[in-house]
Order: C-alpha cells, then sequence, then structure tokens
C-alpha cells in the first residue's frame, strides 16, 4: 500500500474512534424539583400575611452578619404575623454583594441567615416554621458595582408560602 493511503487510512480511523467515544451519551441529571411546585394556594389572610412576612429587607454591614436596630424591628414584626400563622413556612435567604469568593459568600450568606432565624426563634417563633438558604452573591438585588450597590445586596429576605 502506498504512505499516502495508509496515512489517509490510520487518520479516518482515529477520527471514527475519536467521534464514537467523543460521541457517548453522557448521563444526565433528573431535573431539580421547583420548591414551589410543594406549595399550596393561600387564602386571602395567608396571601396578607405571606406579603406582610417577605416585605422587609434586612441590611447588614459590609463582611458583616450583627443585626442592626433596624433589623431587629423589622423581624419583630415578622415574629409576630409567622408565630399568627403557624400554617406558613418563611424560607430565610442570606446574599452578599459581589465581593468575595463564592464560598466565603455562601458562609456568609448563611451567617446573615442564621442570624435572622436565631432571633426570630428567640421571639417564640418554631424552628419547624423556618428554614435558612444561603444564595451568597448569586442574585443580587441590584446590578453594578460600589457602595450604593453592594450596600443593597448585603442582605436577608424572606419567602412565605404554605407547604402541602
Amino acid at each position: 500500500m502506498n504512505i499516502a493511503l495508509r496515512r489517509c487510512l490510520m487518520l479516518a480511523m482515529i477520527l471514527l474512534v475519536a467521534a464514537a467515544v467523543g460521541c457517548a451519551k453522557k448521563e444526565v441529571a433528573p431535573a431539580a424539583t421547583d420548591p414551589l411546585d410543594d406549595e399550596l394556594p393561600l387564602t386571602e389572610s395567608e396571601r396578607q400575611a405571606a406579603l406582610s412576612i417577605s416585605n422587609g429587607v434586612i441590611y447588614f454591614e459590609y463582611d458583616r452578619f450583627d443585626l442592626s436596630t433596624q433589623a431587629k424591628q423589622i423581624l419583630s414584626e415578622k415574629a409576630e404575623i409567622i408565630r399568627q400563622m403557624p400554617q406558613l413556612r418563611v424560607t430565610i435567604e442570606g446574599h452578599c454583594d459581589e465581593r468575595g469568593t463564592e464560598e466565603y459568600n455562601l458562609a456568609l450568606g448563611e451567617r446573615r441567615a442564621r442570624a435572622a432565624y436565631e432571633f426570630l426563634l428567640n421571639l417564640g417563633v418554631p424552628a419547624s416554621q423556618m428554614e435558612v438558604l444561603s444564595l451568597g452573591k448569586l442574585h443580587p438585588a441590584v446590578m453594578g458595582s460600589g457602595e450604593a450597590v453592594w450596600s443593597k445586596n448585603r442582605r436577608d429576605e424572606f419567602k412565605a408560602y404554605k407547604p402541602k
């Protein structure tokens, strides 16, 4: 066989093997379930309570997770509503600004959400009505850079719902 033909056949074999291996089907993980799929519809009074709980974001200083006087006041108002609506659950989401690593901000977001959780717990809100979720810097409230933007992203948000 001539050398050029051998090279072409060899190249064709290599490409064929690479295509077979490279195109192997990859296992796809099952889609995550949407937590909203586990919610029941709200009555009007529950809807009003859920809105009141969800309104009133609390903010944090840079690289801090201690609660300000204003944050404690907001949480005290939320606690009263949550205690009156034992059928509702509340997710406390801890958020951070864009500075810092993803890992660091997830940990800081957890500490921020946990600070609100502990404060609400001390005000008599049952642990069974609350959960903590850190979103770190993944979901900024405001896009951009600079202290005016960052100060709006260092926050806890509250999501109230009625589970199935």
